[in-house]
């Protein structure tokens, strides 16, 4: 099939890679002037399959509200908040619910792991050089939290993840270059998870699409899609429109702009997270993998001879508009366990600073599959675990565009649990 792939983010190149592995006629349309430009450019990197989870989660409201007013809270609100910010919102706070969170649970993470498994395959077959380590460390500061993740953990062990809890001294053999000023009270390694650079495996796997086929357009952004021919686009400044026989959308936040002239209503809201890349000044002063901060929710992780720091949740605001407290909370942790592992106290060295817009559903898991309109196919709403599901999500919609049922059990990844 001749088929159109709107959104050239990780999301839009894996499934563009797979459409043309199967050997479909596929152009992707980017409306940046290069490939994974957006949400994929400074991610955390986190490939952790087992603590992939929803947002909408028991107890998480009052969590929220409870730590609304810190000073380093890891989610916040920014003004100004739109109507369908609020609409959000209240679906969200409708799917904490034990039951919604544990089914929704179990759909991310069978994804998840079916996603890291074809990640591997795809480095592996077509030898993919680039920034990625293995081991992954859950920080935690006090007894309380340690205490509280014993329900993650039972879960853990229900999936057959393999995990170690480890105490201070023990998470110290295997980051030697922790804080010793730092106190905590353990942490969780999961030897099989580990941090990879999204946005090389993204530029390389767009090399290999078009090995096969793919053509990518930069800079076209798509104005609008034909309501009485959804595989019909009109592409900005362009007088005629584009024909295929298949339309699959995967740009973000702003698909949902596209999709609401069609009669989709999809809850798709932007939530912002920050993320600081540095060089690594002495290598032994410097994280050997990745680890996360249970209590701020930022993710410390090596790529190669930089060290990025990467959290916040924001809702509300504008991608512009960015919170200075939300970087100093990203500094702080960063100082808090690795105070030598970077250069950005040195004059002349130039630290990136990022924010990027996650397109997140409000009840967690993204749609991939048939929108219900002809023609027009859906990998969307990934949130912050775009990363942990593109390659797996990328794979599962080919099976399904080309008519054979997909490799895991799709229950819950489609349009009809939004209603």
């Amino acid at each position: 099939m001749k088929l159109a792939v709107i959104g050239a983010g990780i999301v839009g190149i894996t499934s563009a890679f797979e459409l043309a592995l199967d050997g479909h006629d596929v152009t992707v349309f980017e409306r940046r002037s290069a490939a994974a430009e957006e949400t994929s450019f400074a991610n955390a990197g986190i490939v952790a399959p087992g603590y992939v989870s929803p947002w909408a989660a028991p107890g998480m409201p009052a969590r929220v509200l409870r730590q609304f007013f810190g000073r380093h809270a890891p989610v916040r609100l920014s003004w100004p908040l739109s109507l369908a910010d609020l609409s959000w919102m209240l679906k969200w706070y409708r799917s904490c619910t034990p039951e919604l969170y544990l089914a929704n649970r179990a759909h991310m993470h069978r994804l998840a792991f079916y996603s890291r498994a074809r990640m591997h395959e795809i480095s592996v077959g077509l030898e993919l050089d680039y920034d990625s380590s293995a081991g992954y460390l859950v920080l935690l500061r006090s007894a309380k939290e340690r205490d509280q993740a014993q329900a993650g953990l039972a879960l853990l062990r229900e999936a057959g993840v393999p995990f170690a809890t480890l105490d201070a001294a023990q998470t110290r053999r295997i980051e030697p270059a922790l804080n010793p000023d730092t106190q905590f009270a353990g942490a969780v390694h999961l030897p099989d998870d580990g941090v990879a650079n999204c946005r090389q495996f993204a530029l390389l796997l767009k090399t290999q699409a078009q090995r096969f086929g793919a053509k990518f357009e930069f800079n076209k952004a798509v104005d609008h899609i034909d309501r009485a021919q959804p595989a019909r686009i009109f592409i900005a400044g362009e007088s005629t429109a584009r024909d295929f026989d298949g339309l699959v959308l995967c740009g973000g936040v702003d698909s949902a702009l596209l999709l609401q002239p069609l009669g989709i209503a999809l809850p798709l809201a932007a939530v912002y997270g920050y993320s600081i890349s540095a060089p690594i000044g002495e290598p032994l002063n410097a994280p050997r993998s990745a680890l996360m901060d249970e209590r701020y929710k930022v993710a410390i992780a090596r790529l190669g001879n930089r060290v990025r720091v990467a959290g916040s949740a924001e809702l509300g605001g504008s991608l512009q508009s960015r919170r200075a407290s939300a970087i100093d909370t990203l500094y702080k942790v960063l100082r808090d366990w690795f105070p030598g592992a970077a250069q950005h106290a040195k004059l002349g060295v130039k630290v990136q600073e990022w924010k990027g817009a996650r397109p997140m559903l409000p009840d967690g898991p993204p749609v991939i599959g048939a929108s219900g309109v002809p023609g027009l196919w859906l990998n969307l709403g990934h949130g912050s675990s775009g990363w942990a599901l593109s390659c797996g999500s990328a794979r599962a919609l080919a099976d399904l565009i080309g008519g054979r049922p997909a490799d895991i059990d799709m229950t819950g990844l489609g349009t009809a649990r939004l209603g």
